[in-house]
């Protein structure tokens, strides 16, 4: 028998026993404690492997009939359908859940174009005088790709065939490359586009938009984190991560190049610019000059587009305020206000539901709407009064606030510096970056900011991101029919399971709520009379405790249900919480005995990798983690400063 039976047989055993132990006696027993023995059966089920959407809506249809029949046993079945018809229509009634197909497509279209490969080299020369620098290529490779495709399995599955074995072979120790991989893997479910957000997002009934926004930095703070940290073990242990040869990091010249570089100066502006001038050799064509001086120039010109996109925003003048909501909000607030009874679950609405309103309502309502006759007889005197027709002034431009002339001094200054050092060598590897991640982030980049800065809903943006995709696949002569089907069933497929779960934990909190769980849950934790941070600490580490044995789907789609009516007592804001447990929910993959990505990584991994030897390679990679939340937390401008900024 498998250890993950035994392992959950365990649970089952100790729950049991809980249950005696804590439960109150028959006479005392409500509904609700049945709420927890749900609760506790769906996690044991989930552990012994059962699939969790169909243990969600099996567990609920069954005990939310039980609750039916409690009250009435003739109506049981009757309303138990009705429950699971409601819920399910409620999932297929909510239009940012049509975001997850689209991203989740756009993640497998870059996956198959096998883009990392050439990413992770053009990384590695780059960063070739970093210490550690085949750990910190891995990890930037990792973010990158991660947010491009948000699967971690395949991240971390063709990074250890990547990269795994080149750091084995430059002597880096078999922890710290098994732990760059798997952290690095799992930056995908923080950083933005993320699913998790988008599942996060449509539990709690937060704006997607803010939560991309408010995920931002927080996602590169850990990313920085990781790379610092390597960096530093590098520096205090050299025989952990070995610095690269000479030999590993020079770079070859194409033959104009090395003629420039003898004859006229090593260093690309004036090189160019100077062979341009009658210097260079009769070989080197005035074309290739032009085309290297205009590849030279991208930075520049970069830097000159974002400062003037900017200068732009800051200095137009002030529009009216724009409340943002979110893609079928309203609907399901008013959908929600409408079908709730006694027992929380009102009728679906008839068919055509355009009919006309009694008469004695009509009238009723007619003459509560309406003013009163004084109030239209008896205008105010300074309306009578004539007054001259006014033309509204033209807003003028505002100017441009100090800190846009810092941060262009500081980039002016940056850019002086870059060109001083930008070798023929440097060029190479910038044409290679160009190849390989240029395109990447800036599909990644636009999606996010059409995101952000409102141009686009998240619908919108996966769809022009899912383009993308194409488009990036046939410029790298990746796209055919084959990997179009490919990509395409296995979207469709991972998104029925994420469809699938929002309709069984729509059921699963239906009938939690409906037997009385959530009210004992609230009540207890109440009676604990916690101020806002310890209730914020609580929370965290049962999050943190059920990442142990369950993946953050699971943890999103069951357990936040329960969290999200607690923080309006708390004074919590639910975007802040959702970062929190975005960044907690790290932890899930690489946490034993699940921990997702250590078996994704044994399974492409050297036979003398053990296991064991990943596990101990990600635990430094966990307590990072764990200071990024607490850093989160203390400082929440990290995740809050942008949305604010944005969103007012």
């Amino acid at each position: 028998m498998r250890k993950e039976v035994w392992f959950g047989l365990s649970i089952l055993i100790a729950i049991v026993i809980g249950l005696f132990v804590l439960m109150p006696s028959p006479e005392h027993m409500t509904n609700g404690h049945l709420g927890l023995l749900m609760l506790a059966l769906v996690v044991v089920a989930i552990m012994l492997g059962f699939p969790t959407a169909f243990t969600l809506m099996g567990m609920g249809v069954m005990f939310a009939w039980f609750a039916f029949y409690s009250r009435d046993p003739s109506l049981a079945t009757q309303q138990t359908l009705d429950l699971m018809v409601q819920r399910a229509y409620s999932v297929m009634a909510n239009d940012v859940l049509i975001s997850i197909p689209l991203f989740i497509f756009m993640g497998y279209l870059v996956e198959r174009a096998n883009l990392i490969e050439k990413l992770f080299k053009s990384l590695h020369i780059a960063m070739a005088r970093v210490p550690g620098s085949l750990a910190v290529a891995t990890i930037v490779t990792c973010a990158v790709f991660a947010t491009a495709t948000g699967i971690v399995g395949a991240v971390v599955t063709l990074m250890g065939l990547l990269a795994l074995p080149a750091m084995l072979k430059a002597g880096y120790s078999t922890q710290l490359s098994a732990g760059a991989i798997t952290a690095g893997g799992c930056l995908g479910i923080l950083i933005p586009p993320s699913v998790l957000l988008i599942v996060y997002g449509a539990t709690a009934g937060v704006s997607v938009v803010k939560l991309y926004a408010g995920a931002f930095f927080p996602g590169i703070m850990l990313a920085g984190l990781y790379i610092g940290y390597v960096i530093i073990l590098a520096k205090l242990k050299p025989s952990v991560a070995p610095p690269l040869s000479a030999a590993e990091r020079h770079v070859d010249l194409p033959a104009y190049a090395e003629k420039i570089s003898t004859s006229v100066s090593n260093n690309v502006l004036p090189g160019l610019l100077g062979a341009l001038k009658g210097r260079r050799n009769a070989d080197v064509s005035t074309r290739t000059l032009l085309s290297q001086l205009g590849i030279a120039l991208l930075p520049a010109l970069a830097f000159a587009l974002v400062m003037g996109t900017t200068y732009r925003l800051v200095t137009s003048p002030e529009a009216a305020p724009v409340e943002i909501m979110e893609m079928g909000t309203g609907a399901e607030e008013s959908a929600t206000e409408s079908g709730s009874l006694n027992d929380g679950f009102g009728e679906p609405p008839a068919e055509g539901g355009l009919s006309e309103p009694p008469v004695e309502n009509a009238t009723a309502s007619t003459a509560e709407a309406a003013p009163p006759a004084a109030a239209v007889a008896e205008p105010p005197a300074a309306a009578s009064a004539p007054t001259a027709p006014t033309t509204p002034a033209a807003p003028h431009a505002k100017a441009a606030p100090q800190s846009y002339w810092i941060a262009f001094g500081i980039g002016f200054a940056a850019m002086i510096v870059f060109y001083a050092f930008f070798t023929f060598a440097r060029l190479e590897i910038f044409k290679m970056l160009l190849g390989s991640l240029f395109p990447l982030a800036f599909m990644i980049l636009a999606v996010l900011g059409s995101i952000v800065f409102g141009l686009a809903t998240p619908t919108e943006a996966a769809a022009m991101g899912a383009f993308g995709g194409i488009v990036l696949a046939a410029c790298y002569r990746r796209f055919n029919f084959g990997m179009l089907k490919e990509s395409a069933y296995l979207a469709t497929k991972t998104s029925a399971m994420v469809c699938w779960l929002f309709v069984g934990s729509s059921i699963f909190s239906a009938s939690f709520a409906l037997l009385g769980g959530q009210e004992i849950i609230n009540d207890w934790v109440l009676s604990l009379d916690m101020t806002p941070l310890q209730f914020m600490i609580l929370a965290q580490i049962i999050i943190f405790l059920l990442g142990w044995p369950l993946e953050w789907t699971e943890i999103i789609v069951i357990f936040m249900p329960i969290f999200i009516p607690l923080l309006a007592h708390f004074d919590i804001d639910p975007l802040f919480f959702g970062l929190l447990v975005a960044m907690n929910l790290q932890t899930a993959f690489l946490s034993p005995p699940v921990a997702m990505s250590a078996f994704y990584l044994k399974g492409v991994a050297p036979a003398h990798v053990t296991l064991n030897q990943i596990f101990l390679g990600m635990m430094p990679f966990m307590a990072i983690q764990i200071f990024a939340l607490i850093l989160l937390y203390m400082f929440p401008a990290i995740g809050l400063w942008l949305p604010n900024v944005l969103y007012n």
